[in-house]
């Protein structure tokens, strides 16, 4: 007997245009409506754009020593449209990071590019037990803030923009390595994992690569937050090395 399908947006068994929610045993009422034309900020002149991939897979670049932070970003079939580094790092910040380790202690910024360059800016501000992201277009214009709400137990990041909380980031256990990323109303928009079987193994076989897997397209801020998503987790969570947490 074959098992259902997992829970994810369906095309419509009604024959409507819109996909309906299939919560893992039948359909429920919610649906959503066909994405609109991508806005103009989103248009990619010779590439594509990190906002059109259902998949994007972060993989942190592998260095002898660690003094800034890197990441290839591929798309689902395993090529390369865009890179994450880390920028404005002073050499003396550098040499805090080689000879110690209180790199949770310093603020770090990193830039999001795909084919037509930069596409967001992310600061973490010093941590001291929790982490904060900040979210901004490259032109310096604020989209929100990525919080981690809570210290022990299963992780929990809340997506705020304009002082409201527009959706979570959700570890499903206590060693935090999947999460669901869930709009303001709760529903499973996208999700964070390690254990996408999409690609061929030789490309999925270190720790330091986590799968973002976009469930639909998404409106602003949601988009750029869940493409700043599996960044967050490496950068809060994982480059700390956790602790307590």
């Amino acid at each position: 007997m074959s098992r259902p399908p997992p829970p994810g947006w369906y095309p419509d068994p009604a024959g409507s245009p819109a996909a309906r929610w299939w919560d893992g045993q039948g359909w429920t009422e919610h649906l959503q409506q066909p994405p609109a034309p991508p806005a103009p900020a989103q248009q990619v002149a010779g590439g594509p754009s990190l906002y059109d991939q259902p998949v994007l897979v972060v993989s942190q670049k592998t260095k002898l020593i660690e003094l800034t932070n890197e990441y290839a970003v591929y798309d689902g079939q395993g090529q390369q449209i865009g890179a994450v580094v880390q920028v404005g790092q002073s050499a003396g910040k550098k040499v805090v990071r080689l000879l110690s380790s209180l790199d949770q202690f310093l603020t770090h910024h990193l830039e999001v590019r795909d084919a037509r360059g930069p596409v967001l800016v992310l600061t973490r501000p010093a941590k001291f037990v929790k982490s904060r992201i900040i979210v901004q277009r490259p032109d310096g214009l604020p989209l929100g803030e990525i919080v981690q709400a809570n210290v022990f137990g299963r992780i929990r990041f809340d997506l705020i923009a304009d002082d409201r909380v527009v959706g979570s980031i959700q570890a499903e256990n206590w060693r935090a390595w999947d999460f669901a990323v869930v709009d303001a109303a709760g529903i499973e928009v996208a999700r964070i994992t390690k254990k996408w079987e999409g690609l061929a193994r030789s490309l999925f076989t270190t720790a330091d690569r986590y799968v973002v897997l976009v469930h639909y397209r998404l409106p602003e801020p949601l988009a750029s937050m869940v493409i700043a998503s599996a960044l967050t987790v490496d950068i809060a969570l994982k480059q700390d090395e956790r602790g307590l947490n």
